[in-house]
């Protein structure tokens, strides 16, 4: 069973370092202030203790390389859409779902913004893995959208429409999390691509033989 975890952003930091040499070299500046150096240079580490301290307690986050010269340019009438996923992330606090990107996967949401009532509304479209000439990248390729299905509900006089953003219909579409490739995908101009992501129970259950 996959748990939905809700949306997630793209991870981006630095990991502050700095070395005493490099601290040391920036004290002395010259063979003449070697004697002043060393007086001072319990002064600077004693100084970068605390930043040392703030560095090694910070959460360390990866930056995945994005690099889209293997996937095409969008053909006319279309948008290139890109998720970079975070290299790394925190860990579940619930220990009955799982910490391993392996058992994680992203869902892939395309629609559009619409104005909606009370009724359940859906596009009718789909999502096609394709694969990238010469490369062998799997790319995601959106058709429809235009057509919009609803339930056919009366809804309370007094609940106005309202603007919602509307998925296409059918199951989901799930991809690998996979951080060192970006998932790239093509859908027709006036579509959004949103994305969630889904993660395992670490418990196995057992079948019943029947």
């Amino acid at each position: 069973m996959y748990t939905l975890s809700g949306p997630v952003g793209a991870i981006r930091g630095v990991w502050p370092c700095c070395s005493e040499g490099s601290l040391a070299r920036g004290a002395t500046g010259s063979t003449t202030a070697s004697a002043t150096a060393s007086a001072t240079g319990r002064t600077w580490r004693l100084a970068a203790l605390p930043l040392l301290i703030a560095a090694a307690a910070a959460p360390v986050r990866a930056i995945p390389r994005l690099d889209l010269k293997p996937y095409p340019a969008p053909g006319a009438g279309e948008t290139r859409w890109v998720i970079q996923l975070p290299g790394v992330l925190r860990p579940s606090p619930d220990p009955a779902i799982s910490s391993d990107p392996a058992d994680w996967r992203v869902e892939l949401i395309v629609g559009k913004e619409l104005e909606v009532d009370c009724n359940r509304h859906l596009l009718q479209g789909r999502i096609t893995p394709e694969s990238v000439p010469g490369w062998g990248y799997t790319v995601y390729r959106v058709s429809g959208g235009e057509r919009a299905l609803s339930t056919l509900m009366a809804c309370p006089p007094d609940q106005p429409p309202r603007r919602a953003f509307v998925p296409l219909a059918g199951e989901p579409t799930l991809v690998r999390y996979d951080a060192s490739l970006p998932i790239v995908i093509y859908a027709p101009e006036g579509l959004q691509v949103r994305w969630r992501l889904w993660k395992a129970e670490t418990g196995r259950q057992e079948a019943v033989k029947l």
